[in-house]
């Protein structure tokens, strides 16, 4: 059953990389099957309308590749909504400013915005990944979630500097308060010198599906107002929250 996904998703990668319109020939030779094993695997996409056969007889992308797509677009609203209100926290703060999911023991970043005079982080949409138990994202996300624990603890809390946790039980004493205050700090714990403050994001039904955070140098925040800069990242969560709060996990 893994194999066969695994084929499809071959095949549909296929329309990517070369040709809008392939024969069963031509993907058979190019995935070195058989021609009658691919003629298998076309026949079930076209009957699940992921691929199509035109009146030459050649297979293309389907209209369920065009549902699917449509699916995802949320990511482009995500930016034109949340975009405005993290631009609100660049600019009044210099740092820098992430909105993350849990993905398996680490957080996933699906948005970023930096302060112009602020140094960039090197963090990349849909692609860096961080620790959870190391991050004030992963933090929140653990704490409001707490069958998330799991896959940290099955990954393993890795050391990063002399501040990061890596006992499962001061985790979750952590865990606790951070549940009870509603955010979350990262003093130093995955990068040294490095300060996060992470609120979480809600769906409409309360469960917590993200988190923002704000990450700056650990002397800016000494030398700024600590309180001023929390109120304004729980208060950017709460707008974010009301803006895609149907988004659910």
């Amino acid at each position: 059953m893994i194999a066969s996904v695994s084929k499809m998703a071959q095949i549909i990668d296929l329309f990517f990389e070369s040709e809008s319109a392939l024969s069963n020939k031509q993907i058979a030779e190019m995935l070195g099957l058989p021609v009658s094993s691919a003629h298998h695997f076309l026949k079930t996409m076209c009957k699940e309308n992921i691929l199509m056969q035109d009146k030459d007889r050649k297979y293309r992308l389907g209209w369920r590749i065009l549902e699917w797509s449509n699916k995802v677009m949320y990511q482009q609203e995500m930016n034109e909504k949340v975009a405005p209100i993290a631009a609100s926290l660049v600019n009044r703060y210099k740092g820098s400013v992430h909105v993350g999911m849990f993905d398996n023991g680490q957080v996933r970043f699906i948005f970023k915005s930096v302060s112009p005079h602020s140094d960039v982080l090197p963090t990349y949409i849909g692609v860096t990944r961080f620790p959870a138990h190391a991050t004030s994202i992963g933090k929140v996300l653990l704490a409001y979630n707490p069958s998330f624990v799991k896959a940290v603890e099955h990954h393993g809390m890795e050391k990063f500097t002399e501040n990061t946790i890596t006992d499962i039980a001061d985790l979750k004493v952590e865990l606790k308060e951070i549940y009870k205050q509603g955010f979350a700090v990262s003093k130093g714990e995955n990068e040294t010198g490095t300060f996060g403050i992470a609120a979480p994001i809600k769906s409409y039904s309360g469960q917590v599906i993200a988190a923002l955070n704000f990450v700056c140098d650990i002397n800016y925040v000494q030398e700024h107002n600590y309180q001023l800069i929390l109120n304004e990242v729980i208060r950017s969560a709460q707008a974010i929250s009301r803006e895609i709060g149907y988004i659910t996990i």
